[in-house]
């Protein structure tokens, strides 16, 4: 089971991180990828990090997001910073098994299991 956890509301400007964890699986093995869905938007692509360390940012999350993995604790973090109201969304983690082929970091249908997401709000 995977699971995403540490939203909340903040107020613009201000930081949240957000956390991954899964039950059964060895984090480090898989590709994590990060996504976001706002009320009556698509789900959209925040980020994703390789088993080997490769890291993959959208466009409005270049310089104020980063990505993380805690193998110790078999977590991944998902740190933003210099949050926007626009970020409002649920956050979602999913993970993809790193030794099949084909994957398309981006895309929400490329990853193997996905978690239920968790709710950051920011308020101007």
């Amino acid at each position: 089971q995977l699971q995403a956890s540490g939203g909340g509301s903040v107020q613009a400007g201000g930081s949240l991180r957000l956390s991954c964890a899964a039950s059964g699986l060895i984090l480090s093995r898989y590709n994590i990828g990060w996504f976001r869905q706002a009320p009556g938007k698509e789900r959209e692509f925040v980020t994703a990090v390789r088993s080997g360390g490769r890291t993959y940012f959208a466009d409005f999350a270049e310089g104020r997001f980063s990505i993380s993995n805690d193998n110790a604790n078999d977590v991944v973090y998902l740190q933003m910073n210099s949050l926007k109201p626009e970020d409002t969304a649920v956050y979602y983690c999913a993970v993809r098994n790193s030794l099949r082929v084909g994957y398309s970091y981006s895309s929400w249908g490329s990853y193997d299991y996905r978690g239920q997401g968790t709710q950051v709000t920011v308020s101007s």
